[in-house]
């Protein structure tokens, strides 16, 4: 792994001044002709972790393995990186309490949404998200989420705390944005009884489908039902299998595969406005970087689902001068 003083770029980009390669999006080139459409906040946190230790370390695991990515996606037939990344400095909030973190996610976030750029935070444990979530809300006043976990995150506290990970969801809800929770497979008594019908009910705004729902199958329009147009998106990797996502805090069998979820994101990208996602709970297992590289190919691979969005929309407003 890279020293804790260096500043890896995700994808690698900015390694050199070659204006014709991937390096033109370095974040500290001055060219005022270069823009960005990403910006990446790492986010290294885990001070509510209630089991396993060492999300603090996912940003910076994330953004090494994507320097070994290849460039050229082969699914869309493009290469993301086109439309400009742009990495942040990890922000400095190792030791802070959690709605001190909370706060310097929120004012980090706020400055990238302000200079009209997407978010891609890089978690950290969950509760980093709501220092976005509410940055996005503010811009954002009808914002809508999508939520993919393996757990509700539903309790009101959690360790004394209600900004903990295990709180993110309930948070968010309670703030006023309709959300959808896909591949739900953990909660507690308390959890489901406030989410009603076993804990596929339907309260505060908050429709939640269990893993098993979805393998029988749903209705994708009862899901862009329930979602306004912009959508913030949180993806915590125990929504994965153990089997190809074994390093997180809190493991759960019984998740999605890699396919399941892309097709999920497909179906939602390609009909809503995404205006930021974040990408959260990798907790690096030394020796095994195959979880690391797959985090990072699918932050790539949401870059590249809202590319193929926007330029979907622009070509139907140019068709239509």
């Amino acid at each position: 792994m890279a020293d804790k003083d260096t500043l890896i770029n995700f994808a690698g980009l900015g390694s050199d001044d070659d204006l014709s390669s991937p390096a033109t999006f370095n974040p500290y080139d001055q060219n005022p002709t270069i823009t960005t459409r990403y910006a990446v906040i790492s986010a290294p946190y885990e001070a509510t972790v209630s089991y396993g230790k060492g999300a603090s370390l996912g940003p910076a695991a994330i953004l090494e393995a994507s320097t070994h990515m290849e460039l050229y996606d082969e699914e869309l037939q493009s290469e993301p990186w086109r439309a400009g990344i742009e990495t942040l400095p990890p922000l400095d909030i190792l030791r802070l309490q959690p709605e001190e973190m909370v706060d310097a996610v929120h004012k980090a976030s706020a400055v990238v949404i302000a200079d009209e750029k997407i978010p891609v935070l890089l978690g950290g444990e969950h509760s980093v998200t709501l220092g976005l979530f509410r940055a996005l809300k503010e811009k954002h006043p009808k914002l809508s989420v999508l939520h993919l976990d393996a757990h509700a995150d539903m309790r009101a506290v959690y360790d004394g705390t209600p900004f903990s990970h295990a709180c993110i969801a309930r948070r968010m809800a309670e703030e006023g944005a309709p959300l959808v929770q896909l591949g739900i497979r953990s909660m507690s008594q308390l959890e489901a009884l406030f989410l009603g019908d076993g804990g596929t009910g339907d309260i505060l705004n908050v429709r939640s489908y269990q893993a098993r729902q979805l393998r029988a199958g749903i209705d994708i329009k009862e899901v862009l039902a329930h979602l306004s147009d912009e959508v913030f998106i949180t993806i915590d990797l125990d929504v994965f299998d153990p089997s190809i996502m074994p390093s997180t805090g809190t493991p759960e069998p019984g998740g999605l595969l890699w396919e399941e979820v892309l097709t999920i994101l497909r179906s939602i990208i390609s009909r809503k406005k995404i205006v930021g996602f974040d990408i959260v709970e990798l907790s690096p297992v030394e020796g095994n970087a195959a979880p690391d590289f797959m985090a990072a190919r699918l932050a790539y691979r949401i870059m590249g689902y809202i590319n193929k969005s926007i330029d979907s929309i622009n070509q139907e407003k140019h068709n239509k001068e």
